[in-house]
């Protein structure tokens, strides 16, 4: 990436990669500010300043060309790059996430899932082996990994943190309903999936 860019780009710019990739598998191959615009409803003039930090110009009276504006989505957001991470607790949340191979679409490779459970450990979900917690330090720095999903229980959240802070694990994608306690060096990103679901039927 070459620019620093909000985080609130960067979540529309991955819608407009998503409205891209089903416009070139129904092959076409232009598509206009106000279109992008039209399905996400929110602003014209919005769409056009996010696609302005790509420096991707379009075409007057005929818009962007889909797959140039695709391909710099995923220049800029660094899809190339190749990030591994672990996913912390094989329960229901963990394994969903397991299965969901569009990840790796996105530069994001999950090597293995780890969990306390000993009936859990030793089974695979969609070829990724489900592992003792234990030897994730080990592995981790074998294999350079320093992301971690985390989606233990609530009560376990806290603990598991600081594990993986002890493991020099520097980034965790937290799905947890806990706010983490970690040092200065670690970035913890928190998936407030019930703080959504509220924003989204607050008015129903």
């Amino acid at each position: 990436m070459n620019k620093h860019i909000s985080d609130k780009v960067i979540n529309r710019l991955t819608l407009y990669h998503c409205i891209l990739t089903d416009y070139i598998e129904k092959q076409v191959e232009y598509i206009s500010s106000k279109q992008l615009a039209s399905l996400l409803k929110i602003d014209d003039s919005q769409v056009r300043k996010d696609i302005s930090v790509l420096n991707n110009s379009g075409k007057s009276s005929v818009g962007y060309s889909v797959r140039e504006l695709r391909t710099s989505i995923e220049k800029n957001l660094g899809f190339s790059k190749n990030k591994k991470a672990f996913i912390i607790g094989a329960g229901n949340l963990g394994m969903a996430l397991a299965k969901y191979d569009n990840f790796q679409h996105y530069g994001l490779n999950i090597l293995a899932l780890f969990d306390i459970q000993k009936e859990k450990i030793g089974k695979t979900v969609n070829n990724k082996l489900i592992l003792d917690i234990n030897k994730l330090p080990n592995l981790s720095s074998k294999s350079n990994v320093d992301i971690a999903i985390l989606t233990v229980p609530r009560q376990q959240a806290q603990a598991m943190a600081d594990f993986l802070v002890n493991a020099n694990i520097k980034y965790i994608w937290n799905f947890t309903p806990t706010v983490l306690s970690v040092p200065e060096d670690v970035q913890v990103w928190n998936e407030n999936l019930m703080g959504n679901f509220l924003q989204f039927t607050y008015n129903i």
